[in-house]
């Protein structure tokens, strides 16, 4: 059974060096929620996901590329990439695509290659719930409010209890 997905967007690419390490994170395209979803990917394939969201070409095919246009010549085209799995700190991703007859078709990959290729050939990028509810980062600003409010209710209660007698 294919679990609910829900479109997202690459909130942005860090491309790392060194001890840092290259992510991408996705955020939902249609919602209030501060959720985000951070994947750890290599420094090539970050770079090859920035050039694509930037529109930048090399002047040689990248292995995205050619990917692109290996599908292009057999006629079919890619309709979306879907995050569909996650297990410890990896996660797996399917390339849809529909063949020239009409066949839809997917086929298993790193969620790093997917996200490159569909920056490419402008597809949408889908994150099958269950993916978002395990790996998303936790919402910080709502702790932090919840802090705040806290803290302010807690000196309210304190200044209400304050009488005359306190001052002197």
């Amino acid at each position: 059974m294919r679990m609910a997905l829900i479109r997202m967007d690459i909130q942005s690419v860090v491309v790392g060096a060194g001890p840092v390490a290259s992510v991408v994170v996705l955020k939902p395209r249609h919602s209030d929620s501060s959720a985000k979803l951070p994947i750890r990917i290599g420094a090539f394939e970050a770079a090859c996901i920035s050039m694509g969201v930037d529109g930048r070409r090399q002047k040689r095919p990248a292995t995205h590329d050619l990917l692109q246009n290996v599908i292009d010549e057999l006629g079919a085209s890619v309709t979306s990439v879907v995050i569909n799995n996650v297990r410890d700190t990896t996660f797996y991703a399917q390339i849809c695509l529909r063949s020239a007859q009409g066949e839809s078709l997917s086929v298993d990959a790193r969620p790093s290659d997917a996200l490159a290729l569909a920056v490419r050939v402008h597809v949408p990028v889908f994150v099958e719930s269950d993916v978002l509810s395990a790996a998303t980062l936790p919402d910080f600003s709502s702790v932090e409010r919840d802090q705040r409010e806290q803290e302010a209710q807690a000196f309210h209660d304190f200044v209400e209890g304050l009488s005359p007698d306190d001052f002197s």
